[in-house]
């Protein structure tokens, strides 16, 4: 077979090769010259395969020494089959041919994976609702352990039908429990025993906003036949007429709702009294509220000396100026106008993100005030949250402040117009927009 290539630079008809029958060898010739063909590229072969696979643990020796080749101390095959060997195990040198190979792996190293950011995301989110709710329920435990439920609406008698929206009576005493002697002295308080209303308020939450509503301490009212929270007994009514903080003093809290609601013909839900102790402790908890007064006064039964204009007021202010009456020349009227002010003020400032969200504020702030609230049975968390929203709408622009309707007096006595205290009864039944103006 010819495995000459077919160019070459000599005569194409001269042979490769002469032989000759003679004994005398041929003299020498000049070969011609080949030019070979370009060599294709050849794939790169397999690298030879080892007659044996060295026993685990054993260095492996990539020399091939006893593979039968016969290359020789340092002979390198050239091929990479894109493994790293002994990379891995104690007393490996980085080729694997002084330490064992890991049994679990092969000896291969393995990159770390990438991490997975969504569900690291989903987890961490998990984690923070869940954290949310276990301190949103354990408050909510706190808090409604700390209400005083002492109040039973049950025992009030002939009630007026129920309207659209709710009806909160919110009472203020002056309340003494819990106080120090210095504390009462400080506040101004004195040291009388017993309690009486100081403030008192109708709040009713509908769907055409709040409406805050006072019932001044000296209304004159009429006693109705009631039941005795105590004893249980029936008291007939006389027509007895008085100022409407003597059913407070006479037979408390539920003898007031009925004669509230039995003067006005409005259904109260829920009941809320706060004294004076807790008072002046929720704003100082919140750290003072801001008032804009818009005149100077003085009284020194209560202790007030207040400049005009904007200024914080602290616990012990406060207290002064919602309980003042003597600076004023007119009657009890002027009062209550400056307690709507102040209790709307205080609720918007305290319903606020930086409060809520603010443990160092809020738990303070829950704390004075629930430890002092006297609420009725039916009372829950949730409705004490609504009408606290409420009273902060009263001076969001949303609801209506005003004076019960008065028609005169008699005996010092306040007397209260009959006929717009019905129309305003009318329009907070049927959940209407309030349109009686008030004194």
């Amino acid at each position: 077979m010819n495995d000459w290539p077919d160019r070459r630079t000599g005569d194409r008809n001269e042979r490769y090769g002469r032989g000759s029958d003679s004994a005398r060898p041929e003299s020498a010739r000049a070969m011609p010259h080949i030019q070979r063909r370009p060599t294709p590229p050849q794939r790169p072969q397999s690298p030879p395969q080892r007659p044996q696979v060295p026993p685990q643990g054993q260095g492996y020796d990539d020399r091939y020494q006893d593979g039968g080749y016969g290359d020789g101390p340092g002979y390198d095959s050239g091929y990479n089959t894109g493994q790293v060997y002994g990379s891995g195990g104690a007393g490996s040198n980085g080729r694997g041919g002084g330490g064992g190979r890991r049994g679990g792996d092969g000896g291969y190293v393995q990159g770390s994976p990438a991490p997975d950011w969504r569900r690291r995301i989903k987890l961490g989110a998990l984690t923070l609702v869940v954290v949310v709710l276990a301190v949103s329920i354990s408050t909510y435990f706190w808090a409604d352990s700390k209400l005083k439920r002492e109040v039973d609406l049950s025992k009030v008698i002939e009630r007026p039908e129920s309207g659209d929206g709710t009806n909160y009576l919110i009472v203020g005493s002056d309340s003494r429990e819990g106080m120090s002697a210095e504390e009462k002295k400080r506040l101004r308080t004195g040291s009388a025993e017993g309690k009486r209303t100081d403030s008192m308020m109708i709040l009713h939450d509908g769907s055409n906003g709040p409406t805050l509503i006072s019932l001044p301490r000296d209304s004159n009212v009429e006693i109705p036949s009631f039941v005795g929270s105590e004893s249980g007994k029936k008291f007939e009514g006389t027509g007895r007429q008085v100022k409407l903080n003597a059913a407070y003093a006479e037979d408390g809290p539920e003898l007031l709702v009925r004669t509230v609601e039995f003067n006005t013909g409005l259904h109260i839900d829920h009941y809320v009294e706060i004294g004076f102790g807790g008072f002046a402790k929720i704003v100082d908890a919140i750290g003072g509220v801001e008032l804009d007064i818009p005149k100077a006064f003085k009284d020194k039964k209560s202790g007030a000396d207040f400049q005009a204009g904007k200024q914080t007021l602290n616990g012990e202010q406060s207290l002064a100026f919602v309980r003042t009456r003597y600076a004023f020349a007119g009657s009890d009227l002027d009062r209550t106008k400056n307690q709507q002010k102040f209790l709307a003020a205080l609720a918007s400032q305290t319903a606020t993100p930086s409060t809520i969200i603010n443990p160092f504020k809020l738990y303070p702030t829950m704390g004075a005030g629930l430890d002092t609230l006297i609420v009725d049975k039916d009372m829950s968390l949730w409705a004490l949250g609504n009408m606290f929203f409420a009273m902060k709408g009263v001076t969001g622009g949303e609801g209506t402040s005003m004076n019960i309707p008065i028609s005169g007096s008699i005996g010092g006595n306040l007397v209260w117009d009959k006929a717009k205290v019905k129309q305003l009864v009318e329009q907070l039944n049927n959940d209407e927009k309030v349109t009686v103006k008030g004194d």
